[in-house]
């Protein structure tokens, strides 16, 4: 049972560290909601005409036809969306290092050790235990980061134009962020931390089974309940974009019979599509400034791309993938938690692993962890995006619409990165790369694109563009 002292001490402490929130974001909520505004400073040009080095001919050339569409993005705009991507290599890092930081604050200063302390006042019963920690962990390490958080999330992105939002309503996303957080990450530690307490020696291969398992859980059930608690998803209607898109869908054995349409423009300037969820949940999306920027040939050219991840088993790929990541996470965690707490146990006042204060242990260990990792997450994610726009090319057919979007797509992502720097750093293929991909496929395919009386002379005419990524990149 809960004492009446240990009630209103946890009552006062969760009351002190709203009020902390509140009295720092008040000014937030006397602003009205911000949705779709005119193009941003930061936006490329809406209506993206094909170049005559990219019109099918005889002398029809890649690399030609991929400079000419890159000589159509205006200076200033690819120098502003090269900043900005760039300016994201720093941002890992401080985000790494700010949370460093923190971990290091609530470890050192026993914070930790002191909402340890009062969750256990509250109840002897360890699920609402580690729950009552969660809950006071969660706000005030959102608290300690929103410095850092409303720069890059706010701040930042309206300074290169890709945010709508005024601060009011991009607080209440927060908050309903922090709300969701709330209760799946509780559900979460009750289950992991009840885990660690009953198997001492198993508890890393058990949590990383179940940590696999709630990842899928979290993926099959956000496309219908998480994804409509910060946007309105809607059945978009008008026949001209539905039916391509339902008609590739049958024909590539999408079990899909709507297509929806997503406010993003509420948030962002950014145009994105997906095929999301898996079994009865999956569901095929747009976004609307897709809709209100991208032509026909360039949605049903990214609709492609986003099928070929459902075709070729991406998701289930993915899964297959960061379930052994998980599981070599979780065995690294079994032995740093054991190093960390024979050296520094007693001095931070961490009683074991199965001691609700060793979070921020445990998240600053998988924080060096994920550090490092990045870019091996990066070149994979990458691969399958470059098989997702292979596929979406051979069906889609949209060569031209493919190189639209990656023109688009480079508002907020650098156009032509070096080698390296795109291994590292780059989840996509860049645009340069994109849009030379679809050059090449066009011109290995010239014959769907010129009328009959010209095809008896192609092959005996066409000059072979390089197959080289390292030619388009002169």
């Amino acid at each position: 049972m809960m004492t009446s002292r240990a009630f209103w001490a946890i009552v006062s402490n969760s009351i002190f560290f709203c009020a902390i929130l509140c009295a720092t974001f008040s000014a937030a909520f006397s602003a009205t909601a911000a949705f779709a505004q005119p193009p941003g400073p930061n936006e490329m040009p809406s209506v993206i005409q094909v170049p005559p080095e990219a019109q099918p001919s005889e002398h029809f050339d890649a690399v030609a036809a991929t400079n000419a569409y890159l000589a159509q993005i205006p200076a200033d705009k690819m120098a502003r969306s090269d900043a900005y991507f760039e300016g994201g290599y720093w941002m890992i890092l401080w985000d790494f290092l700010y949370g460093v930081v923190v971990c290091l604050l609530l470890l050192n200063l026993r914070w930790s050790a002191r909402m340890r302390d009062l969750a256990e006042r509250v109840t002897r019963f360890k699920p609402v235990h580690t729950f009552v920690y969660w809950l006071q962990y969660l706000i005030l390490t959102t608290i300690m980061v929103f410095p850092l958080t409303v720069y890059e999330d706010y701040f930042r992105e309206h300074k290169y134009g890709l945010a709508t939002q005024t601060f009011g309503p991009w607080m209440v996303d927060q908050l309903k962020g922090l709300g969701v957080a709330l209760v799946l990450g509780g559900i979460l530690a009750v289950v992991l931390f009840g885990i660690v307490r009953r198997l001492s020696r198993t508890w890393w291969i058990w949590g990383a089974v179940v940590t696999i398992l709630f990842g899928i859980f979290t993926a099959l059930i956000a496309p219908v309940y998480i994804v409509p608690i910060f946007n309105k998803v809607t059945r978009l209607n008008d026949p001209k974009i539905v039916d391509p898109i339902l008609s590739m869908a049958r024909a590539n054995g999408i079990p899909a019979k709507d297509v929806y349409e997503i406010d993003a423009s509420r948030q962002t300037t950014r145009m994105s599509a997906n095929v999301s969820g898996f079994a009865n949940t999956m569901r095929i999306t747009l976004n609307d400034n897709l809709l209100r920027r991208g032509s026909p040939e360039e949605i049903q050219a990214v609709m492609g791309h986003e099928m070929g991840h459902y075709v070729m088993n991406h998701i289930y790929k993915g899964i297959t993938f960061i379930s052994i990541v998980i599981v070599v996470a979780f065995a690294y965690l079994y032995w740093g938690l054991g190093w960390a707490l024979q050296r520094w146990g007693e001095k931070l006042q961490i009683r074991g692993v199965g001691d609700t204060a060793v979070l921020p242990l445990v998240v600053l260990l998988v924080s060096i962890f994920g550090f490092f990792y990045t870019p091996i997450n990066n070149t994979t994610t990458r691969t399958q995006e470059y098989e997702a726009d292979m596929f979406g090319l051979n069906t889609a057919r949209q060569p031209d619409g493919f190189a639209q979007a990656a023109i688009h797509l480079g508002e907020y992502r650098k156009m032509n990165p070096g080698p390296i720097e795109e291994w590292i750093f780059f989840d996509h293929p860049s645009g340069r790369n994109r849009i030379y991909a679809s050059m090449r496929w066009k011109a290995e395919n010239l014959k769907l694109f010129m009328p009959p009386c010209q095809q008896a002379n192609l092959y005996s005419g066409l000059e072979r563009s390089p197959t080289s990524e390292v030619a388009v990149k002169k």
